[in-house]
């Protein structure tokens, strides 16, 4: 660190901030919110929320009583906002601030979720989005964040990245890579991050890294946007590994400079153009962004060699969409022609139109999104579609009170004072849909899936 910064007094800087807690922050997720209606949802709370420079949708959250944990408020629950640090909303801001017309996009590291949600809420769910996870344990996670968030545009692989390159050539016209890291920029999250630090192996994460973008860089279309980023301060993971790609590619790199970006960038710009965030500038975490363009093709990697397997989905017929569709809207779920039928067996999905070139080329853990399971009397709605397609002011809504919409989340039956007209019907809270429920007898039968049932201190 006393190499890479100018002077003794930003080091005492930055070593003093480091010792200091991370500030809270969040991003209103417009994909079922305006920030508007969000800063008025959340105005009895008391919150102090100051506007973060580079996301329009992104705030640092200061709050007197933090006994309640974010994660547990009723907002949160119902994805109205995610839980974000700050320097962690550069990387797509800067990606869709060159490429605002992407429609086909990959997170190469996309674990827990919340670039993924980030770029889905700017591409209105519109397109596709491959986003990978590499950890089995970190795909679970992801899904639960973008199920959350009402995403319907994404596709879920679990790989290791350095195989996109040979398996989706070209494929991208827009990609992050969020590389993992040796974690010096999250020492004031994390008191441990610098624990088992060494040079030996920060070397041998960038190694890693160098497959990794090499591989990123042949996925991206010629004239595609590729954005390389990582939560680590040192030079040897973050500018050497644009420098090697350079070297590599001498024709096919052009660096799209960052100065632009936001009011304020120049102070973390680097003499070459990317942004080198130390903590002391913004009072965040550290983050390293590159933003690069891919000129020319160049040359192929080999084809791969494992086999994907047959995909033991079918595109619905043109009749039975039609069925659906009708069945579904009689329930208040809609979609337009960027979402896709698909069928295996008993079950309906949605996928992206936008990925049907990927089909058969890779071996994806998830599509879209689940609609139902077929019966002899009618369908079964999937939660997560429940949540991403229907319109909390239809006239299916049924509003339930602050109490009943708690009892929901804790996976309790409804009693309501008064029982809805229809058998069927979407329950609400602060106008937002909290899933498709049916009544029975005197009472709203809780359909809230038993792996998301919450328990401890909710709401308030």
């Amino acid at each position: 660190m006393r190499a890479s910064l100018p002077n003794d007094e930003e080091l005492q800087r930055f070593l003093a901030i480091s010792q200091q807690p991370l500030r809270r922050s969040l991003r209103v997720n417009t994909l079922k919110i305006s920030v508007s209606d969000f800063l008025a949802c959340t105005a009895h709370y008391g919150w102090r929320l100051t506007p973060i420079p580079w996301c329009a949708e992104g705030f640092w959250i200061d709050r007197d009583d933090e006994s309640l944990p974010l994660g547990s408020v009723a907002e949160h629950l119902s994805g109205l906002f995610y839980i974000q640090e700050a320097s962690s909303m550069l990387p797509v801001t800067a990606l869709f601030d060159a490429a605002p017309d992407a429609r086909q996009v990959m997170d190469v590291a996309a674990a827990p979720g919340s670039k993924t949600t980030q770029m889905a809420a700017l591409m209105h769910n519109n397109g596709a989005i491959l986003a990978n996870e590499y950890s089995a344990s970190r795909v679970k996670v992801l899904h639960a964040n973008i199920s959350r968030c009402g995403v319907s545009n994404v596709a879920l692989t679990h790989f290791d990245g350095r195989v996109f390159g040979a398996a989706l050539p070209e494929q991208f016209d827009a990609i992050l890579l969020d590389a993992p890291c040796s974690g010096e920029g999250v020492v004031r999250k994390d008191a441990d991050a610098l624990r088992n630090w060494t040079l030996a192996s920060t070397e041998d994460i960038a190694a890693t890294q160098r497959d990794l973008i090499d591989s990123a860089f042949h996925a991206l279309q010629p004239g595609g946007t590729l954005i390389y980023s990582t939560c680590t301060l040192n030079q040897i993971e973050n500018q050497q590994v644009i420098s090697w790609l350079q070297q590599r590619y001498p024709d096919a790199v052009e660096i799209i400079p960052l100065d632009g970006l936001f009011a304020g960038a120049e102070k973390a710009l680097t003499p070459e153009g990317f942004l080198h965030v130390f903590p002391q500038i913004f009072d965040s975490e550290g983050f390293f962004v590159a933003r690069l363009r891919k000129t020319t093709s160049v040359s192929a990697l080999p084809v791969p060699t494992y086999k994907v397997g047959k995909l033991p989905f079918s595109p619905a017929s043109r009749k039975l969409t039609a069925e659906v569709m009708q069945a579904a809207a009689k329930v208040g779920l809609h979609w337009d022609d960027n979402l896709l039928l698909w069928q295996r067996d008993k079950e309906l999905w949605l996928f992206p139109a936008a990925l049907e070139s990927w089909l058969g080329k890779v071996r994806f853990s998830r599509i879209g999104i689940k609609l139902a399971e077929t019966f002899p009397k009618g369908y079964r709605w999937q939660h997560e579609a429940v949540v991403a397609l229907a319109q909390p002011d239809s006239s299916l809504a049924f509003a339930l009170t602050e109490a009943e919409a708690e009892s929901w989340y804790r996976g309790q039956d409804i009693h309501p004072e008064h029982l809805p007209e229809r058998d069927e019907v979407i329950v609400t809270w602060q106008q937002q849909t909290l899933g498709l429920a049916k009544k029975v007898g005197n009472r709203i039968k809780n359909s809230y899936p038993r792996e998301l049932v919450r328990d401890g201190r909710l709401f308030r």
